[in-house]
């Protein structure tokens, strides 16, 4: 079992793909998962803590302002200048632009180190934002439900953020206890383990997400078209930018880190969050988006080892 949990890890890129084209060529097994998306992406949480000592990972004090200061700019100004946007231009309230509000409001994604280390990168700082960006989630999303229409009255998005604190407080007390009392998951070969069936779990997690996303490629839907475009624009665009931005300002070595949390996202976190039907309707949404961000080690992997290789040969 221990040997089969490390070959997924070795082989995460694939997996992740692999998750992708069954959830979409297999829609029964999709729509048959796709209940169990919200109660998997905490068990994901859990696993993430399980993985790594969120003690010992935690940012020195000394750095904790900075990685606030990116929580805040990245789970706060993104999504309320989108909000911005959105409501000038009337698609504030309609399912895509709730997607791409909650897309910029969601905190890392929970295998966003992971996705790191797929693309050359270094995951301690993509680890440490997610911890801190997943902590201050319940407050970072108070002001962004507040002016989202979806939410409600105050009591509705007091609510909603109190869903999102008892999950993350749960499942990463959980496993941070776990880790501390079994010796096992402390050495190599067990957080090769615990990667493997996080790999695993993501794979079956996109499985579940696809199941809007079949029917509507079978049935040719434009609204599979423009959702599809939309999100790889959203991704692979808020990845770009931050990559050059950050290695512009001569900090190559977090570039990649940054980057792939720039793009990529736990947007699924909020469908325990979200009224029943809008979690509905943003299925879609939901299950596009898992495409960028499954394929992101493919797509953006080359393009950052060649930016990050020419940078290091010139500081040679």
């Amino acid at each position: 079992m221990i040997s089969l949990l490390h070959g997924l890890a070795r082989h995460g890129r694939l997996m992740l793909v692999l998750g992708l084209v069954v959830g979409i060529l297999v829609p029964e097994a999709a729509k048959g998962l796709a209940p169990l998306i919200f109660p998997m992406i905490v068990f994901l949480l859990f696993l993430s803590t399980l993985r790594v000592d969120v003690l010992r990972a935690f940012p020195a004090w000394a750095d904790v302002p900075g990685y606030v200061a990116i929580t805040l700019i990245m789970q706060v100004v993104m999504p309320m200048a989108a909000i911005g946007a959105l409501g000038m231009g009337g698609g504030l309230s309609s399912t895509l632009g709730i997607g791409v509000v909650l897309v910029l409001a969601a905190a890392p994604l929970t295998g966003s180190p992971g996705l790191t280390l797929m693309v050359g990168g270094d995951p301690a700082p993509a680890l440490r934002q997610l911890i801190i960006g997943t902590m201050l989630l319940p407050l970072t999303v108070l002001p962004v439900f507040w002016v989202m229409p979806v939410f409600g009255g105050p009591a509705m998005v007091a609510i909603a953020a109190a869903k999102l604190l008892g999950v993350i407080a749960v499942a990463g007390l959980l496993g941070l206890i776990l880790r501390r009392h079994v010796g096992f998951l402390q050495s190599l070969q067990g957080e090769r383990a615990v990667e493997g069936l996080i790999t695993g779990v993501m794979a079956v997690v996109v499985v579940g997400l696809m199941s809007a996303v079949g029917p509507a490629l079978l049935t040719a839907s434009p609204d599979l078209l423009r959702t599809l475009a939309l999100v790889f624009g959203l991704n692979f665009g808020a990845q770009l930018v931050v990559f050059l931005t950050v290695d512009r300002f001569g900090r190559a070595a977090t570039a990649p880190p940054l980057a792939i949390i720039a793009g990529n996202r736990n947007l699924a976190l909020f469908l325990g969050a979200l009224p029943v039907d809008t979690a509905a309707d943003l299925l879609l949404f939901i299950g596009c988006y898992q495409v960028p961000m499954y394929v992101t080690p493919l797509v953006m992997g080359p393009v950052m080892r060649r930016r990050t290789n020419r940078a290091s040969d010139t500081g040679s």
